[in-house]
């Protein structure tokens, strides 16, 4: 199935990819179609203005999004734009420990857009106290 997801009044921002007969994906999507002007974070952490990072992976993962959503805003986008995230994570089983709390998170930063999303665990980030880090990519129609 091809979900189209558009904006309020506006011409369609991106169709989502779902070959026939595939598991519908949770989460995220296998491929998006996107048309437009496009935005590419560097690797975003989880630290806040101040360059101090919160204890725990939900916490940093809340502000790393919070983080995506605020170089977003500076180029006129929003969440609703993005086509891909890709996670590096310390610990996979700290990503996979708390789905709850990363699920709430996400939906209140993000919303219940999902664009295609790849998660990769490293040995450690550049940054000693980063415990995720996350490239994204935008398309604004």
């Amino acid at each position: 199935m091809n979900d189209v997801k558009k904006h309020a009044g506006a011409a369609p921002l991106h169709r989502i990819l779902q070959p026939k007969g595939w598991p519908r994906p949770r989460g995220y999507a296998n491929g998006i179609l996107a048309e437009g002007r496009l935005i590419f974070t560097g690797g975003l952490v989880g630290w806040n203005e101040a360059g101090v990072f919160p204890e725990g992976f939900v916490p940093q993962t809340r502000q790393t999004l919070l983080n995506i959503r605020a170089v977003l805003e500076e180029a006129g986008a929003g969440p609703e734009h993005l086509v891909r995230l890709t996670w590096y994570v310390t610990s996979v089983e700290q990503y996979l420990a708390d789905p709850q709390g990363l699920g709430a998170a996400y939906r209140e930063i993000i919303g219940k857009h999902y664009p295609a999303m790849a998660t990769v665990e490293v040995t450690r980030l550049v940054e000693p106290k980063a415990l995720v880090e996350i490239e994204a990519t935008a398309v604004v129609p």
